[in-house]
């Protein structure tokens, strides 16, 4: 009998349980959008108000996002990942319980701790897989299976929740989206079950009471600042677009698709919306394929300046200009078919495929040449995920200001954001402090040279 493999069949199903955490990530995280939308009517609050269940999900990156690799150090792959799951469960049941209370309170306290969750998970879900799969490329095949979950996941919950809403938006209630915080609160019950009955192999480390310390650290060197900052407005991008996109179909106000008040536009606008998603997963694959072929800053420079164009298309070309774009509709024709979309969400639909490919490029331009400080560094870009609360808060602000009829007009913090990352690309990224050492001296080993022999030996 094969005892190796035996025991590799055993993560069977916590892998499956990573994979499905995975997905949580970006199911959780791109629930907070919709259910803004349903928050704003509601409770009859502004764009900027609906967007703050998404702030207070993405802020928690900047208070756990640090301290969650040092708890990931400290507890092991196991422990942390339980305590990742219990949080979100405990989240997510918060987010429940302002269905029943009525409570836009409660449901921003219940985002903030999501966020805590998908924060944790972030840090232990891809080391976690790869151990599993025992490292090399069955790791790396793992992570990349949980990532196109993640990416499906994501698509899923946008659709599902205009889906689920019958009745308009204006008469939407959280207790609408009660099934898919059914399904998170039993996928998060499972998983730890599963991961706390399962021996899961951590990692040997020899822990150190002496905290090494280095002379300069990341924010020493120029081309990890401009990429931190890089990190956090690309995850404002990739969350503003389709977050706004969203608001601007489905508002009645407008009647952006043209239906003259009747029909699924909840539904449709969600479609919309989810195919950016789903064109990020697309990317994503083409990304991986050609990543060894084409360089991380010819990569960012071509998705910056493509999202730029296609930015400014969706800003300028006029909206009465209609295309057709396969959509669940939900209505009395059934559940799929062909609607007729604005030309401007189509190219913001495109935008997805740029934004698909940006995080690791930016992340690789950032740490190279950084070394020793890698580590320290990774932990500061969790910490700039905020990001993804903090635009797209003020692009609704921006819509709010236009009396909540001009939401093409937010976009300029996107072409913004799309025109740094090309600074990035081209210029910003380039290392200029090659001159500071970033060589862990421990890990040199001395070479026994007379020079370093004690005194008597160089005497003899």
């Amino acid at each position: 009998m094969n005892t190796k493999t035996d025991q590799k069949q055993n993560y069977l199903l916590p892998i499956i349980m990573m994979i499905f955490l995975f997905g949580m990530i970006a199911f959780v995280t791109n629930l907070a959008s919709p259910m803004g939308d349903i928050l704003k009517f509601q409770f009859n609050v502004p764009n900027w108000m609906g967007t703050l269940g998404v702030f207070a999900n993405f802020i928690a990156y900047a208070v756990m996002g640090y301290p969650a690799g040092n708890l990931l150090q400290k507890l092991g792959y196991k422990k942390t990942a339980l305590i990742a799951i219990a949080v979100g469960f405990v989240g997510v049941g918060i987010q429940t319980i302002s269905g029943f209370a009525g409570s836009f309170g409660i449901y921003l306290l219940g985002a903030f701790v999501a966020g805590f969750s998908m924060c944790l998970l972030n840090v232990v879900v891809n080391p976690m897989l790869n151990r599993l799969g025992g490292g090399g490329n069955k790791g790396n095949q793992l992570i990349q299976v949980g990532g196109s979950f993640n990416s499906l996941a994501g698509t899923a919950v946008i659709i599902l929740t205009g889906i689920l809403i019958p009745n308009g938006i204006k008469n939407a209630q959280i207790s609408d989206v009660f099934p898919l915080m059914y399904t998170a609160l039993a996928i998060f019950a499972f998983a730890f079950l599963v991961i706390s009955l399962t021996s899961i192999p951590e990692k040997n480390t020899v822990r150190s009471t002496v905290t090494p310390k280095y002379e300069h650290s990341p924010l020493s060197f120029r081309h990890f600042v401009l990429g931190a900052v890089g990190i956090f407005v690309y995850v404002g991008v990739e969350v503003g677009v389709p977050n706004v996109l969203n608001k601007w179909l489905q508002n009645p106000d407008l009647d952006v698709l043209q239906l003259g008040g009747i029909g699924s536009a909840e539904a449709i606008a969600g479609s919309v919306t989810a195919t950016y998603w789903l064109l990020m997963l697309f990317g994503r694959l083409l990304g991986a394929a050609i990543g060894s072929k084409v360089s991380a800053k010819s990569m960012l420079t071509v998705a910056s300046l493509v999202g730029l164009v296609l930015t400014l298309a969706a800003m300028f070309s006029p909206t009465e200009s209609m295309v057709n774009l396969p959509v669940f509709k939900n209505d009395a024709e059934g559940l799929f078919g062909l609607a007729k979309v604005p030309i401007n969400a189509a190219f913001l639909v495109l935008v997805g495929l740029c934004t698909s490919v940006m995080w690791g490029g930016i992340f690789n331009l950032a740490v190279e040449g950084l070394g020793k400080y890698t580590e320290k560094a990774s932990g500061i870009f969790m910490v700039l995920v905020c990001g993804g609360g903090i635009l797209p808060l003020l692009q609704n602000g921006i819509v709010d200001m236009t009396g909540g009829l001009n939401y093409l007009v937010s976009y300029w913090v996107v072409f913004v954001g799309l025109a740094y990352l090309l600074y990035y690309a081209l210029i910003g990224s380039k290392n200029v402090n090659k001159n500071i050492s970033t060589v862990d001296t421990e890990d040199i080993p001395i070479e026994t040279t007379p020079q370093s022999l004690p005194l008597e030996e160089q005497m003899k």
